[in-house]
């Protein structure tokens, strides 16, 4: 597999049908634009697994690893996370991103969070310092708290 879109020491060997933990899989998280790229951060996973323990329900990995191709076509950031392996955007069903949050944010592993309460996800990566951010009509905005409304209404 083409595993050239990012580098880290801290990357699991690729192998598609990989059980990577007892919950998620390799191919959940490959770059979906048929490239190959799916070098993910073993940190990540980690973190996303502890996640799903924590809630006690699956958790869906809706991106993962993007090549700078795919990134651009979606609208990614120029230094997204995504390109290095180390973010998945993630749902878990019967909950609101606000509540995929407040779970995530009491994982370790997980430093920086995107919330999109429109779309219903949760951005999650393993960087080295906090950062938070909220999503509206598609585009980053600042942060507004769990208490917060996006736009002045009540999200969903």
């Amino acid at each position: 597999m083409k595993t050239t879109a990012g580098s880290s020491a801290n990357k699991m060997p690729s192998t598609m049908s990989e059980q990577l933990t007892p919950n998620f899989r390799r191919s959940e998280f490959v770059c979906p634009c048929g490239c190959g790229f799916d070098s993910i951060a073993a940190f990540l996973v980690t973190g996303l697994q502890a996640l799903r323990d924590s809630i006690q329900r699956p958790v869906e990995v809706l991106s993962g690893c993007r090549c700078p191709a795919h990134n651009a076509a979606v609208g990614g950031a120029v230094h997204s996370r995504h390109l290095l392996g180390q973010a998945a955007d993630i749902k878990a069903p019967g909950m609101t991103a606000r509540e995929v949050y407040a779970a995530a944010a009491k994982i370790s592993q997980f430093r920086g969070f995107g919330v999109d309460d429109e779309r219903g996800f949760l951005h999650v990566d393993v960087r080295e310092t906090t950062a938070r951010w909220c999503y509206h009509h598609g585009h980053e905005t600042a942060w507004h708290g769990a208490e917060e409304p996006i736009g002045g209404q009540h999200a969903g």
